[in-house]
């Protein structure tokens, strides 16, 4: 499972590159929900390294 954390800018570069679509806006930053299957994608593509492994 991976998280966002609060490094997260909003930036959006993760949404669309999960493959089961765990990733949407929250308030102030993305979230990673419980469909998560812990591919990474979204580590590989955010600018800040906001999303981390559980």
């Amino acid at each position: 499972m991976y998280v966002i954390n609060d490094s997260c800018i909003s930036c959006g570069a993760c949404e669309p590159e999960c493959p089961v679509n765990a990733i949407s806006a929250g308030d102030s930053i993305y979230v990673v929900g419980d469909a998560c299957i812990d591919c990474g994608a979204c580590a590989n593509v955010c600018p800040v390294d906001a999303a981390q492994p559980v």
